[in-house]
């Protein structure tokens, strides 16, 4: 097919995908029990987390609703929206992972993707096993996949543990083959949902490369998702900005990068993340945060306050040991200013309840909007940290009198800036 001259990879028309809210799930059968009767009397769910709209119970949900797109062979094109937009289930769809309920898909080539960290890997098998176990899956003979097979190791940075199951692997080294597999054999579209967050920031440049690379040297089609602004603007060549499903805004990167961030929620001072979908590379949540807290403030604007204080509740799944935090700010479209580390602050066990408030000195930034990212962490015996929940788009704003002078440049850790210690408060 082709329009203008130009050949389509990917045509979607009409497509809807729904799913019907099922109306068990409690957990346990007396759960169950409990939200029927109360259903039959009229009466609210008591199983219902407070915030859900009831009105959805045993209703439809229409994840994608009525998409028409057309992406060309050659595009690397973004997709971004809020949680909930329909992201991930459009690229379920193209990836044939599930089917649309209406609406036509038409794909010309074979598609590699990677949905999630460790997506199409057999977890006995090794990381050179799951190699050609991937390119099978795409089609490929053996004889061209021993061609490909240097290039993945060595792109991928896992050569002494190739011969390793992929079982041991941690999320980043996961990360690092599937997404040399996924680049390296030959496929004419790529798929990436939000994987490239696990990999440290020079990996992150080096497939962003390599992704650019396969969409305008070797014509192949590229389609990622992310919430990094940084990342999609260096990327992407076209944008798409989902909402509720359906598709808000298409255009040039700057222009649909500005369309989604009107809708930034900028002056919540109180965060729910009862919701929030956390990023499927951390291995085990340990942690849930429930809510983040923006004190004394009115509008998360900061005028003379040079002290940010994060207000951050949540409740222990397992028992903890040795937490700590990172707080990472970044400017409104993503890209890192610094990063601050605090270790070992606190140890609890199951099923408790815990406060803390954060102290932040912001008096280095320059005045602008921020967003504010948190993962906690557990170090184990061995000295080795995992990450055990993670929380984002909390924002703030610097309007103050006070501009800082020179700003020594962070060699060590992430970001522009090496800020001061902060503050914790156990509440």
């Amino acid at each position: 097919m082709e329009q203008n001259n130009r050949e389509i990879a990917i045509q979607l028309s009409g497509v809807k995908k729904m799913y019907k809210l099922g109306q068990i799930g409690g957990g346990t059968l007396q759960a169950d029990l409990q939200s029927w009767w109360a259903r039959k009397r009229g009466k609210e769910d008591p199983n219902t987390k407070i915030g859900t709209d009831q009105r959805l119970i045993g209703k439809t949900f229409m994840a994608l609703n009525g998409i028409d797109l057309t992406i060309y062979k050659g595009e690397a094109v973004g997709i971004i929206g809020s949680n909930g937009a329909g992201k991930s289930t459009m690229l379920k769809l193209l990836s044939r992972v599930t089917a649309p309920t209406e609406g036509d898909i038409d794909i010309n080539g074979r598609i590699a993707s990677m949905l999630e960290v460790g997506t199409g890997f057999h977890p006995e098998m090794t990381g050179r096993e799951n190699v050609y176990l991937n390119g099978a899956i795409l089609g490929m003979t053996k004889e061209e996949i021993d061609a490909k097979m240097e290039q993945i190791i060595e792109f991928s940075e896992v050569r002494d543990f190739i011969d390793t199951p992929v079982k041991r692997y941690s999320s980043g080294m996961f990360v690092k083959l599937a997404f040399s597999v996924a680049a390296h054999l030959d496929s004419e579209i790529m798929i990436m949902d939000e994987v490239l967050a696990v990999g440290d920031m020079a990996f992150q440049k080096k497939c962003l490369d390599k992704m650019r690379e396969a969409a305008k040297k070797q014509g192949r089609t590229v389609l990622y998702v992310s919430h990094n602004m940084d990342t999609i603007r260096r990327l992407c060549d076209r944008c798409i900005v989902l909402d509720k499903g359906k598709v808000a805004f298409e255009g040039d990167v700057d222009s649909s990068i500005e369309k989604y961030l009107e809708n930034e929620e900028l002056c919540n001072t109180i965060i729910d993340f009862s919701f929030f979908e956390r990023p499927k590379w951390i291995s085990k949540y340990k942690i849930k945060v429930s809510s983040v807290e923006l004190l004394d403030k009115d509008c998360n604007v900061y005028k003379d306050e040079c002290i940010l204080k994060l207000k951050v509740s949540w409740s222990n799944l397992e028992y903890v040991s040795n937490m700590g935090a990172l707080i990472e700010v970044c400017s409104i479209d993503d890209v890192a200013q610094a990063s601050y580390d605090i270790y070992d602050f606190y140890s609890g066990n199951k099923g408790e309840v815990q406060q803390a408030i954060f102290k932040i000195d912001i008096s280095v930034f320059y005045n602008a909007k921020y967003k504010i990212r948190l993962t906690f962490f557990e170090k184990n015996d061995v000295d080795d940290f995992a990450s055990i929940e993670w929380v984002s788009n909390i924002f703030f704003e610097k309007k103050s009198v006070h501009v800082p002078g020179h700003l020594n440049w962070n060699v060590r850790n992430w970001g522009y800036i090496k800020p001061p210690v902060p503050g914790i408060e156990l509440l």
